[in-house]
């Protein structure tokens, strides 16, 4: 399991990267999109700001932001605007997952909070919901045979 420290230096860090990403897929969007993205990308300042703070009280240097990001893929056009949101939505509600299971206490209760928001943001973006917001598809392990 992370530390506490780790796992809020990785969220913070997903938090430049979903500020960064809004930035980029903002340009691509008009009407009530472009609205629905402009709120997300204050909704990611905000926790991006307070994410600096608890790292620096729980004894760290908050991780900075790159001066760029690589996307995924290139983002021309609308649709691909609504694939990268969605995108930077699972990638955000992944490691809050984590500091969920690091944390404890009101750190615990932000960062379950912060895995809700992000994972209802990544609903709409994508018009549908996963099974487990937060938490990355893995294959399943090969069952034995049972004994005989």
């Amino acid at each position: 399991m992370a530390e506490p420290l780790d796992a809020a230096q990785a969220a913070l860090a997903a938090e430049h990267a979903a500020v960064y990403g809004y930035g980029v897929l903002g340009g691509r969007l008009s009407g009530a999109r472009a609205a629905e993205a402009h709120d997300a990308l204050t909704a990611h300042r905000s926790r991006r700001d307070s994410l600096a703070r608890t790292v620096r009280d729980l004894g760290g240097s908050p991780v900075a932001a790159a001066p760029a990001y690589a996307l995924p893929f290139a983002v021309p056009d609308t649709s691909s605007a609504l694939r990268l949101a969605t995108e930077l939505e699972d990638r955000v509600a992944g490691v809050y997952s984590d500091l969920v299971r690091a944390a404890q206490g009101p750190l615990r209760q932000e960062a379950a909070a912060a895995l809700r928001e992000a994972a209802v943001r990544a609903v709409r973006w994508r018009g549908g919901s996963v099974a487990f917001p937060g938490l990355a598809e893995r294959p399943s392990a090969p069952v034995p045979p049972a004994s005989t």
